[in-house]
């Protein structure tokens, strides 16, 4: 045997490229799709959650905002008394309805997904409309053309029946 190591193999050294290829490129991958979940993030703040826990932060930021705001209608005398009140009531409020929340969180996804499916639908209504209205559809013209009363005049206009 001889301390001469043999030739590498073309073949292998290409194999090893290739395995270190796509892991970087993998790697490269992974690191720019952080990145730009990182970007989004911070433009355009946290993901929403559920519809249950989005009408929980509603609720605490609604609480939040009517307890700390001051009456100038009742003046600095009723104004503690008033405070007070109202932050009972909020209680109260919070306390109806963190428990629907609690035993029904999917029903608010269900009302959530209901409500973007009526949209989707006025939204499709209002289009087609808009399309016949702009276009100047032919069953528009036809609906025109059936109202019309001719009557004994021989001019464009029309004659229009007030009773």
């Amino acid at each position: 045997m001889s301390d001469e190591r043999p030739a590498p193999d073309p073949a292998e050294e290409v194999q090893e490229e290739r395995v270190t290829d796509a892991d970087a490129w993998a790697t490269a991958c992974a690191e720019d799709l952080a990145a730009e979940k990182a970007r989004r993030r911070a433009e355009q703040g946290p993901p929403p959650g559920s519809a249950a826990e989005e009408l929980r932060r509603l609720v605490d930021t609604v609480a939040d905002k009517l307890s700390g705001l001051q009456s100038p209608l009742l003046g600095a005398v009723a104004g503690p008394a008033a405070q007070q009140v109202v932050r009972q009531v909020v209680q109260q409020a919070k306390a109806a309805v963190e428990p629907v929340i609690e035993r029904n969180p999917e029903i608010f996804d269900h009302l959530a997904a209901a409500g973007n499916e009526l949209l989707a639908a006025y939204r499709s209504a209002v289009q087609a409309q808009e399309h016949r209205w702009t276009t100047g559809a032919d069953d528009l013209k036809d609906d025109w053309t059936d109202r019309r009363d001719r009557g004994e005049g021989t001019g464009p206009g029309e004659r229009i029946d007030l009773d």
